[in-house]
């Protein structure tokens, strides 16, 4: 499976492209959020019981989940552009049906419209990849990866003061508005990458992924309200797991996967999806933790009594220093790697879990330990997307980055069902309500300092890379320095044409062994190019250019800078490899 330039023009990226594409990833964020300030209410909204009204926030998770690896997979086939306006568009719809309806069928039907458009950050992900110079990608990178938890903190305090002040259904009209504008703001703005991965879209491995991951999750978000030891708890776990160990033997033997799990299994991108997944579950601890902290009346002795505004307000700089975090990742990571930032993230988190034990008495310090823990997110979130783009081949982009998204999802939805549980079992009920304890909230706090110890552990596993990272350049002097390095380890030589003149613009690519492509290079004005090559071996050089004869040549890179001549050929002529 290769991953080629399409033949269709694409207009060149713009300066707006990066803060257009990580708004799409806030505004798909915000569905994570929407409803949290309303949460408690949904049951008399909808004229349901507490149990039922809880779909309405898990048939979201659910979609988003299903959605991610597999939207990312066809915009690697079809367009990431393509793919990313017809998430944000379903999205739309979603938002719209819900905005409409006070029936809780059709609000389920709406919310699980809009967890589709999770699949929009892996897509702006890929489609960074696939446009910027490399000394700009890692900044950018990093801004859309903290989309996820920028759009969920910023949509609480916008959401708290509509649900106070406006009709609930104001949320959803809202959400509407703001993918509408995303849309334009995307055909206006964002050329559609010219990668393709060649191949065709494995139907069966989306089903049986969606499968595996419904009855996985579906248990996690439910396990409070069936039991975690009922038969239908684990009978879902057990299906679960068969139909993924099923799902995982049948792609192992299809040509081209909807995941690639033998490169899902290098300890590169397998330790990253294990750490993603313990980075999600702290993301989430503090979102559940704090808002209800500050909401509590002084009367219980530890609430601070503050009003759903106010709370959504402290809690919004946890999203706001993830953004502001970015730019610092990408000077970190150029220097040190975004392995070490990685690192450098869980540990801030973990000091900030673990001040936060002691910072639960007055709102200032909800304030503080949001932005200690937002600048530790946006750490680890940042050095994810860098360190799965440097371990899989450019034709996996979107598809890797999805699973990358998905073990994010997985982690936070872990998170809800943990924490869920104990604030209930440690919870007081008074007058027949049940009101969290301080010591919940610490139990909640102690959790995510494990979990984030866990990922510091997986984290600790990941292999140093064996050259310079594809992300590190910060600057045009980086770049060209990182540039030049690659250069003496590859492939060089010159296009020709058939009386040998040299052919400028020629579109040159490298395969490996395995029929994916390891680079691409445009040839110079003099027909010369150079392609750095990621280890030695056999590999096949394929040229083309407009006018003449494709050509594919054999060659071993054994070290060093390579030689190889490629002779294109006018159309109809017979060109030997």
């Amino acid at each position: 499976m290769t991953h080629t330039p399409t033949d269709q023009p694409t207009r060149r990226a713009t300066s707006a492209v990066v803060p257009v594409l990580a708004f799409a990833g806030i505004v798909v964020a915000v569905m994570q959020t929407l409803l949290v300030p309303v949460i408690k209410d949904l049951p008399q909204l909808l004229d349901t019981t507490p149990s039922n009204a809880t779909w309405v926030l898990t048939s979201t998770l659910l979609s988003g989940a299903v959605a991610t690896p597999i939207m990312g997979r066809l915009g690697d086939l079809y367009g990431k552009r393509r793919m990313l306006i017809l998430s944000l568009a379903v999205m739309v719809v979603g938002a719209l049906v819900s905005a409409l309806t006070s029936d809780l069928l059709t609000m389920i039907v709406g919310r699980t419209l809009q967890g589709f458009a999770m699949g929009a950050i892996p897509l702006g992900i890929g489609l960074m990849r696939d446009m910027l110079p490399r000394e700009k990608l890692g900044s950018a990178m990093a801004l859309m990866s903290s989309s996820i938890g920028v759009g969920g903190g910023l949509a609480l305090p916008a959401a708290a003061l509509i649900a106070q002040h406006a009709d609930w259904h104001a949320l959803f009209y809202g959400a509407a508005g703001l993918g509408a504008l995303s849309i334009v703001l995307t055909l206006l703005v964002v050329p559609e990458s010219p990668m393709r991965a060649e191949g065709s879209f494995d139907l069966p491995g989306a089903l049986g992924l969606s499968t595996g991951l419904v009855l996985f999750l579906l248990p996690i978000t439910k396990g409070s309200d069936w039991g975690w030891t009922s038969p239908t708890t684990l009978g879902l776990f057990a299906a679960a797991a068969v139909v993924l160990v099923l799902w995982g033997v049948m792609e192992l033997k299809v040509k081209a996967p909807l995941v690639d799990l033998r490169t899902t299994a290098r300890p590169a991108v397998l330790f990253t999806n294990l750490a993603s997944i313990m980075v999600g579950v702290s993301f989430y601890v503090v979102s559940l933790v704090l808002p209800q902290l500050l909401q509590l009346p002084k009367a219980t002795g530890y609430g601070l009594g503050q009003s759903m505004v106010v709370a959504g307000l402290l809690v919004a700089p946890l999203g706001l220093t993830m953004m502001f975090t970015a730019p610092v990742y990408a000077r970190l990571s150029a220097k040190y790697g975004p392995k070490t930032t990685l690192i450098l993230g869980m540990l801030i988190i973990a000091i900030g879990y673990g001040a936060g034990l002691g910072l639960m008495s007055a709102p200032w310090q909800s304030l503080v330990i949001s932005v200690v823990l937002g600048a530790g997110i946006g750490l680890a979130y940042s050095s994810l997307p860098a360190l799965i783009v440097g371990a899989v081949p450019a034709s996996e982009t979107g598809a890797a980055n999805g699973l990358n998204t998905l073990m994010r999802s997985i982690g936070t939805s872990v998170s809800s069902a943990v924490i869920g549980m104990v604030l209930a079992n440690t919870a007081n009920t008074v007058n027949s309500v049940e009101i969290p304890t301080m010591h919940g909230f610490r139990v909640s706090f102690l959790i995510a300092t494990g979990a984030v110890a866990v990922g510091l552990l997986m984290a600790l596993f990941l292999p140093k890379p064996n050259r310079a990272p594809q992300l590190r350049a910060s600057s045009e002097e980086d770049a060209g320095i990182e540039r030049a390095e690659e250069a003496l380890r590859g492939f060089r030589g010159r296009v020709l044409d058939p009386v040998g003149a040299p052919v400028p613009r020629a579109k040159v690519t490298l395969i490996d062994r395995r029929g994916r492509q390891a680079g691409a290079a445009v040839s110079s004005a003099d027909g010369s190019y150079v392609l750095p090559v990621p280890s030695g071996g056999a590999y096949v050089l394929a040229a083309r250019a407009a006018g003449y004869g494709p050509l594919a040549s054999s060659a071993t890179h054994a070290g060093g800078l390579s030689a190889v001549e490629l002779d294109l050929a006018l159309p109809g002529e017979t060109v030997s490899a």
